[in-house]
């Protein structure tokens, strides 16, 4: 169902008929400023506009949870919800989601960075039923901005770009805070981060649904530690290896290929010293090659399921067992006859491993990529064009 929307400024947001809104708000420790954050949220509420407003509070240990409360009391759009204990945004926001019933979602920092009246733009092509997902970057925003933290900055950019190239996305802000959702969107995607690592997290899942995700300029004021501010170093790491763990299984070819050189690269250099050590024991190539590429093979696995393909753990079927051991055993023995023909040729032993280790690696890597972890494409993203229609459609009904 799509509703005509007009306008494109913020105080120009008019659908034909009323549309609901559920905000997650996750706090912790945020006694100076939620009451005035709620009710700037409050205030962007209009006869277009229902709001609906999930307070998470994470374990707090001041005062937010009592103004939590009395804001519950005060306005029937408010809903609060407890941790007992602090677990995190990612964690905060996954319960909150449970709980919404509007329309679309979004989510809200209780500190006041951001402004409210910015999701009202931002509703505007999810309520034109053009987009799925909407995010506000604070770098393409041409109105108010704080000036503050330039290392911060450089970091966001650096983390939007890399998870730009595992993505294929090109957003500009992929650590903001305003997110915007279709409900079924949200409620149905497993959010497993408990801390900052949701924003990759997230981006990364919404990229693999081929959703149609669109991005708007949106006013920040930055806010100090002194402030309040919490996120830190580690959680750019954090970061770091969620851009990784959930996009590298679903990643462009050549992000992926790059990925396998550096795991090869750990697996070659066992395969190396495994059979470097065996040949100067005098085992001979016939039993050091091979014993060495399988300590590689090995080695090679539980670093793709580790960090590249997601595959699962432990076998499904005796089928699966069977594609690795050929996948392994016609590798080794492409492995094992150029290591013998180069030294045939009177290269050093060394050198003749180093250049069979070479030449096996693109065959090591598509067969597991195709054969031993298959992963499924994620597809084309979903058409603007059918979209479009169909609201072209529901408008003239509706004339």
């Amino acid at each position: 169902m799509f509703y005509r929307v007009e306008g494109t400024k913020m105080n120009e947001f008019k659908a034909n008929r009323p549309v609901k809104l559920s905000i997650v708000v996750p706090c912790y420790n945020e006694e100076l400023t939620l009451r005035r954050c709620i009710n700037n949220v409050l205030g962007i509420a209009d006869d277009h506009l229902l709001l609906e407003i999930i307070i998470v509070d994470d374990g707090s240990t001041d005062h937010t949870l009592h103004i939590a409360r009395e804001l519950e009391k005060k306005h029937r759009e408010i809903s609060l919800v407890r941790h007992e204990r602090n677990r995190g945004k990612g964690a905060a926001l996954r319960t909150g989601f449970q709980h919404v019933t509007g329309e679309y979602v979004a989510i809200q920092d209780a500190d006041l960075e951001y402004d409210p009246m910015d999701l009202k733009r931002l509703l505007i092509p999810l309520v034109k039923g053009t987009a799925d997902v909407v995010f506000g970057s604070r770098f393409l925003s041409t109105g108010a901005h704080r000036v503050l933290y330039f290392w911060h900055s450089l970091g966001n950019r650096f983390l939007t770009f890399l998870s730009n190239m595992f993505t294929d996305l090109n957003l500009t802000d992929m650590e903001t805070c305003y997110k915007v959702f279709r409900r079924d969107v949200i409620k149905g995607i497993n959010i497993q981060e408990d801390r900052f690592g949701f924003e990759p997290e997230i981006v990364a899942k919404i990229a693999h649904m081929r959703l149609r995700i669109y991005e708007m300029g949106i006013s920040y004021r930055g806010r100090t530690y002194q402030e309040g501010k919490k996120i830190g170093a580690k959680d750019g790491i954090r970061a770091l290896y969620c851009i990784l763990r959930y996009n590298a299984h679903k990643a462009p070819v050549p992000i992926q290929l790059f990925l396998y050189l550096l795991i090869g690269s750990v697996a070659a250099v066992a395969n190396f010293l495994v059979f470097i050590g065996m040949f100067y024991s005098g085992l001979g190539e016939n039993i050091a090659a091979p014993f060495a590429f399988a300590v590689a093979a090995l080695v090679n696995y539980l670093l793709c399921i580790a960090v590249l393909f997601r595959h699962k753990a432990r076998w499904n079927s005796p089928i699966e067992i069977l594609v690795y051991v050929l996948v392994v055993c016609f590798a080794g023995l492409i492995d094992l006859t150029i290591t013998k023909l180069f030294m045939q040729c009177n290269l050093h032993p060394a050198g003749s491993k180093i250049i069979a280790t070479m030449s096996v690696f693109i065959l090591n890597f598509a067969g597991r990529k195709f054969l031993v972890f298959p992963e499924p494409a994620s597809g084309d993203w979903r058409p603007q064009e059918v979209v479009s229609k169909e609201h072209i459609q529901y408008t003239s009904e509706k004339d």
